[in-house]
């Protein structure tokens, strides 16, 4: 979905500092003779990033084979360089650390070793590897990164505005412009600026945007934590007068509705702190602050914006030239000093929104007079840029919406007080084009009226905004209802990447519901690198926790909801073993262990003969026994929520005493496993009705979860699970019957104990309650709800992830066969078992782990079965082929226990095991 970005004025003046040099490195590279070279090399996980504020970055890069056809590529050792200037690192002399050769296959999460790193320090690196035949690679290509601003006491600047009287109502705001003009007179060296414009913002130098960020910052709870965002500006600014310019929407800062229903938490008004450091050619140094000296206008073009009821532009003020030298501000007031926010400032450690897409129109149908209706094809994420021609003061509204009423109008009920409406001005003279900055909506279908004329195809189209994530995988198989469910599924959660995992983006909601991507979000690492994002929003989490201990459902505290209930909180326990188990990351462990014991303390005191029963939203949207309802009232279809307090909060603790001995805390990780027995023994107590094989009225959630967890006594696993499959093939007719909680283990379960074809029909079933009913159904995106085409439109979202549940992690894991293995995370070792089921004949995924890209592909014939696998240099596999006997397994057409690169280890009931280096296979496995 995106190609790494660099500044442009970044990648020409790291260029031109060391051509020559650079030139000498790369000859070295071809005399290499190593079977492997290091690229893509990354700091804290990003490449080259600007206004690192972490004393210590965390390096790493992946292996590119020579030879993609070579088997047993791996690293042995590694030396990293770090130096001060390129030439230095030309030179091969790392002034600032050179590890030396280091004895280890580690290429992850590497920890800078050298000596600390000053404010705004630009640092270049590299590095060369050894491979399994202890041959040397080449030194790979240089990278750099530029330290931040790392203590409080480097921020010179003030923050500055225009602070007004708290609102006691909801106030339409325009955007507030500040500039301000300064003087380079010597010639410039490099120059770095480092800002938060809250709530959002735009950097201008000289007239140009500086960066393609939008939407930024990201969101957080300001009153504890402000991020800011670095940009190298060298090639922006000149020698002699110069200007900056920024403006600011409200985005979550300024609360666009306080009072009603769906009121939000307001921080205040909008404002900016700014610092730019200039550094000469003759080594002098200058810095432009944000201060009182700046300039302040809210009289532009921008007249009113916020994220949910849209963005009004008037053409007719706009104000050319105003973040140029010489623009004329005698007009403009002087800034004020505004008060700090609060947070602490921190570096932006993830990728930026940004326009990710471009989505054309279908079709356009003029339903009356002067109301035209757009048709995307696709429920997507971002806005509408706009090309109209026509006299001054001519207004064009933009009306978005997901659905259509059954008249081909704009369906808006679900919206409910979000007005998701745009409107533009002209200005008059000629073609004009716009699209809006600050705000974003989610929407297949755009009403236009007002247009001058008649608008066509071309007229509008669309423009996809999220985060700009890395596409880290694919899915394809031989149903074609599965791989369109699978692309409803990608398009939902890119939409729903905002800096924070949303639950929607039409509505007047948009939060980062916890229970929504508890377990969930373990799919969504198969699809995109959310590696950062969900490492920040963790940190989301932790800011939003209560000095007693309490998580809120929904981080950041946008809306302040405190249930101390167990399901939604534990998010902040689930996630990060899904980033170590995905990413072979323990840092989200380590950083966030002691706001997870505070909540496990706050929470066991609620426990009462070993029953959690703290809830409050239960299996959260199961299918109910009404289409027009949104919650079930039938209490045989209810899951209890003691039963879900208690299953989830073992799980916390099992997790919990695995946390505690990788930060060696051995009497944490026994207090965690005995509370955890004790748990389980309450649950059996209370819940288990033996002589029924079943947990109190015995709903799938309530078989689901004791068997995901490891919590039914051996001797009632085969009962249990004969009520499970009973209950989704002769009470729910083989279709699913559970919520977001329920859903998020199923699959899984069904698998794990050789029910995979119960998955399947599942999964593929076209009618009420499924995923593919919602295709058939028009969907392009999941719902938030079974039947939502049906039920109240107050709560009834076209776009949520919540009740995808672990079907993308079944795709992945069970149907292709990729999965991290435990005992080496982060693909260092890959788990392959792939699961055909039901009239399955192939299935094709690829997944880009931490050490390169995974392959596999199966096909499924008369003759047997064919496997295709690839796996990246530096990892290993452990693989399960689907055989009756190891005889019958050839790879490349001849018997796998011949070839290079792999190594038998068992023959288990209807598979062959073996050991895989790293590179590609072609696997038979004939019947018979």
């Amino acid at each position: 979905m995106k190609a790494p970005i660099l500044a442009a004025a970044l990648i020409l003046s790291f260029a031109a500092a060391q051509s020559a040099s650079l030139s000498t490195t790369v000859q070295t590279a071809s005399a290499s003779s190593a079977g492997v070279t290091p690229d893509s090399l990354r700091c804290n996980g990003l490449a080259n990033p600007l206004g690192v504020d972490t004393p210590t970055p965390r390096l790493g890069w992946l292996l590119e084979a020579k030879n993609p056809d070579a088997r047993g590529n791996k690293q042995t050792a590694y030396e990293i360089l770090v130096a001060s200037t390129v030439a230095a690192l030309a030179q091969d002399r790392g002034d600032l650390w050179d590890s030396g050769k280091i004895a280890s296959d580690q290429s992850i999460n590497i920890v800078y070793g050298g000596p600390p790193l000053a404010t705004l320090a630009r640092v270049y690196w590299k590095v060369r590897v050894w491979d399994q035949n202890e041959r040397a690679s080449a030194w790979s290509q240089p990278a750099l990164w530029t330290m931040g601003l790392l203590a409080p006491s480097d921020w010179h600047a003030q923050w500055i505005g225009h602070d007004l009287p708290a609102p006691t109502d909801n106030v339409a705001t325009p955007a507030r412009w500040l500039r301000k003009e300064f003087v380079a007179d010597k010639p410039i060296r490099r120059a770095l600026v480092a800002f938060a414009g809250l709530g959002t913002s735009e950097l201008y130098v000289n007239g140009a945007k500086a960066g393609d960020a939008v939407l930024s910052p990201a969101l957080s709870d300001y009153a504890k934590r402000v991020y800011y965002i670095t940009y190298d500006v060298t090639g922006l600014l000149k020698q002699g007068a110069n200007a900056l310019g920024v403006v600011l929407g409200n985005g979550r800062y300024y609360a666009p509705r306080i009072v009603g229903r769906n009121g939000l938490f307001t921080f205040g008004w909008p404002k900016l702190i700014l610092q730019l450091r200039v550094e000469y050619q003759d080594g002098t140094n200058a810095e432009i602050t944000s201060d009182e000296s700046w300039k302040y206008t809210e009289v532009g073009p921008i007249r009113a914006n916020n994220e949910y009821d849209g963005e009004d532009y008037d053409a007719r003020q706009e104000m050319p030239g105003w973040a140029q030298p010489g623009f004329d501000d005698s007009a403009w007031t002087k800034a004020n000093l505004a008060s700090a926010p609060g947070g602490v400032l921190c570096a932006q450690n993830i990728e930026p929104i940004r326009m990710t897409g471009i989505v054309e129109p279908v079709s356009v149908k003029e339903i009356s007079p002067g109301v035209f209706i757009y048709d995307f094809g696709q429920n997507f994420v971002g806005w509408c840029r706009l090309t109209a021609t026509g006299s001054a003061g001519t207004t064009v509204a933009l009306r978005f919406a997901e659905r259509l009423h059954d008249d081909g109008s704009l369906s808006m009920e679900n919206l409910r007080s979000a007005k998701a409406t745009d409107h533009y001005t002209l200005k008059g003279g000629g073609e004009e084009v716009w699209q809006p900055r600050f705000t974003y909506h989610g929407f297949r279908y755009v009403e236009v009226t007002g247009y001058p004329g008649r608008p066509n195809l071309l007229s509008l189209q669309g423009r996809a905004v999220n985060d700009d994530l890395a596409s880290a995988g694919d899915f394809s198989s031989s149903n074609p209802l599965l791989d369109k469910i699978y692309q409803c599924v990608v398009w939902g959660v890119r939409g729903n990447y905002r800096s924070i995992p949303t639950d929607c983006p039409q509505r007047d909601e948009r939060q980062g519901w916890l229970g929504d991507r508890a377990a969930e979000s373990l799919g969504e690492m198969y699809i995109f690198d959310n590696h950062l994002l969900y490492s920040k929003w963790l940190q989301d989490i932790v800011d939003a926790q209560l000095d007693n201990g309490s998580v809120p459902a929904v981080a950041p505290h946008f809306w302040t909801v405190y249930n101390d209930d167990v399901t939604w909180p534990s998010a902040l326990i689930i996630i990060p073993h899904s980033l170590r188990e995905q990413f072979g990351d323990d840092a989200p462990i380590a950083h966030n262990y002691p706001a997870m014991v505070k909540w496990i303390d706050h929470m066991s005191p609620f426990i009462a003969d070993g029953i959690m029963p703290r809830d409050k939203y239960g299996d959260w949207c199961m299918p109910p026994e009404d289409p027009k309802i949104i919650h079930s009232t039938d209490p045989a279809r209810l899951t209890a929520g003691p039963l879900l307090g208690t299953t989830y909060f073992y799980h916390d603790l099992g997790l919990m005493s695995e946390y505690a001995k990788l930060v060696n805390q051995p009497e944490d990780a026994q207090r965690f496993a005995d509370l955890a027995q004790k748990l389980e023994f309450g649950l059996n107590a209370k819940y288990l009705n033996r002589q029924a094989g079943q947990y109190d009225n015995g709903t799938q959630t309530s078989s689901v979860l004791p068997l995901a967890f490891g919590m039914v006594p051996d001797d009632q696993h085969a009962p249990v699970l004969a009520n499970l499959v009973n209950s989704i093939t002769n009470i729910y007719h083989n279709h699913i019957g559970t919520g977001l909680i329920g859903a998020a283990w199923l699959n899984r379960v069904l698998t794990d104990n050789d029910r995979a074809d119960l998955a399947y029909t599942m999964a593929t079933n076209r009618d009420f309650p499924s995923w593919g009913y919602m295709v058939e159904h028009g969907a392009t995106t999941i719902w938030e709800l079974w039947n939502g085409n049906t039920a109240d439109v107050q709560m009834n979202s076209g776009n949520h992830v919540m009740l995808v549940g672990d079907l993308v992690i079944w795709l992945y894991q069970d149907l292709a066969g990729i999965q991290s293995d435990p005992a080496q995370p982060g693909f260092k070792n890959i788990l392959m078992k792939p699961t055909p089921a039901g009239d399955l004949t192939s299935v094709k995924a690829s997944h880009r782990s931490p050490y390169g890209l995974i392959e596999s592909e199966w096909h499924l014939d008369k003759a047997g079965f064919r496997w295709h696998i690839t796996v990246p240099p530096n990892s290993t596999a452990t693989i399960f082929v689907p055989a009756n006997s190891p005889d019958k397994v050839r790879e490349g057409g001849r018997s796998a226990a011949n070839r290079t690169g792999i190594k038998f280890l068992r023959a288990e009931t209807g598979r062959a095991v073996y050991q895989i280096e790293s590179g590609t296979y072609e696997f038979q496995a004939s019947n018979g």
